[in-house]
């Protein structure tokens, strides 16, 4: 039941979507690539007839997660929510033909839909670390501490500087001349 032959679309998804993770963990990140509004109010408005005004794509994207974390890992998140719940209900409930299978397969991507707007904060946090920013322009207008014994002309010298995200850096000073 485990390996049916009806489950391999359910693996391939499953497979992709860890692929992507694994793809964002080596290349550092990815939320360079795509950036959205992650501060994206919902704002639906309900004239006389019940009709929903001002709800475009934008706003159905935000609801699926989008804008929570890199688009990269919405999908990985997606992917391999999506192939784990269909697999995971067939090998529970023997795998189904017909159109009991498709109810699986469209009933599983919903679930994967919400789920992965439920686990895109935790799993965005999770990642978080990967893409720091590493430039030297986030210790501009930080206060550091000489760490040295002295900083001289010519002479190099230690300061440690917490930057806006509380990180410790070390970083290596002389006086201008």
């Amino acid at each position: 039941m485990l390996f049916h032959p009806a489950n391999l679309p359910y693996w391939i998804l499953l497979g992709v979507g860890i692929s992507l993770f694994l793809l964002v963990i080596v290349t550092g990140g990815g939320e360079d690539d795509f950036d959205f509004d992650s501060d994206m109010d919902l704002d639906v408005d309900a004239d006389a007839n019940g009709a929903l005004d001002n709800f475009g794509p934008m706003q159905i994207l935000s609801l699926l997660g989008l804008g929570r974390v890199p688009l990269i890992l919405l999908i990985a998140i997606d992917l391999s929510l999506w192939g784990l719940t269909g697999w995971t209900v067939n090998a529970i409930f023997g795998v189904p033909g017909g159109w009991l299978a498709s109810a699986v397969f469209i009933g599983s991507l919903a679930i994967a839909l919400v789920g992965g707007r439920v686990l895109s904060q935790p799993v965005g946090y999770l990642f978080a670390s990967f893409s720091e920013d590493t430039s030297r322009d986030r210790l501009i207008g930080c206060i550091g501490t000489v760490t040295s014994a002295t900083i001289e002309s010519k002479k190099l010298g230690q300061i440690d500087v917490l930057d806006n995200n509380r990180n410790l850096v070390t970083v290596t000073a002389t006086l201008p001349e």
